[in-house]
């Protein structure tokens, strides 16, 4: 049982195939929205299918990103943070392409007419909102941005992730209007995060308790 803890609380030494693996994964959910279009699949309204899709696939990376620090401060898997970067890289690609979906297929690029749509729709202006919010996050996200801006800054700008979830959850809910279960989900799992953040910011766990348990193993 010793020798088993021990090898858990490792870290993994190389994580190449494992990104590779999330990075393949990643992109399953693109390629079988566009096996789903290419083949008429997407219902009567092509275009609602795809910016529901697009904009769930953003939240969901969006709330493994934030998942990703509980999970190792609970399991003491260090080495999970290394996936940190790419989830939240697939987040911003998968509310980019959400954008683009709107831009496209909704203004047929007419950029003129955003501003007014923004205006009288509420649940877009939260949108748009939510997707800028993503934006200096996926900006900084490199190893030469961090040292430029200190690892301080850096982790202070990027609590905006925490905004940009909230807003991406109201952007859902106010989209949907009647059946909000779904967006309910997301925001409960995000409020989860949130309480889990708070808890362990006022109650830090005591960093000599694995050592601990190790010895009296």
């Amino acid at each position: 049982m010793r020798h088993r803890l021990k090898s858990m609380l490792l870290p993994m030494k190389d994580t190449r195939f494992a990104k590779l693996l999330l990075f393949i994964n990643g992109l399953v959910p693109l390629a079988l929205l566009l096996w789903d279009v290419y083949h008429k699949r997407v219902g009567a309204n092509p275009l609602e299918f795809a910016t529901r899709t697009t904009g769930m696939l953003t939240l969901l990376f969006l709330i493994l990103t934030l998942a990703v620090t509980p999970a190792r401060q609970i399991t003491r898997l260090n080495w999970l943070i290394k996936f940190r970067r790419m989830l939240g890289l697939f987040a911003f690609f998968y509310g980019f392409l959400h954008l683009v979906t709107y831009v496209w297929f909704d203004r047929y690029f007419n950029l003129k007419s955003i501003p007014g749509d923004v205006a009288t729709r509420p649940f877009i202006a939260v949108g748009m909102l939510a997707f800028f919010l993503m934006v200096p996050l996926a900006i900084t996200s490199t190893d030469k941005m961090i040292k430029r801006l200190g690892g301080k800054t850096w982790n202070k700008l990027h609590k905006l992730v925490y905004a940009g979830g909230v807003a991406g959850v109201i952007h859902f809910w106010l989209l949907v209007k009647a059946d909000t279960r779904l967006p309910l989900t997301f925001g409960f799992v995000l409020l989860l995060l949130l309480v889990h953040r708070l808890f362990v910011k006022h109650y830090p766990p005591n960093s000599d308790r694995p050592a601990s348990l190790l010895s009296s193993k």
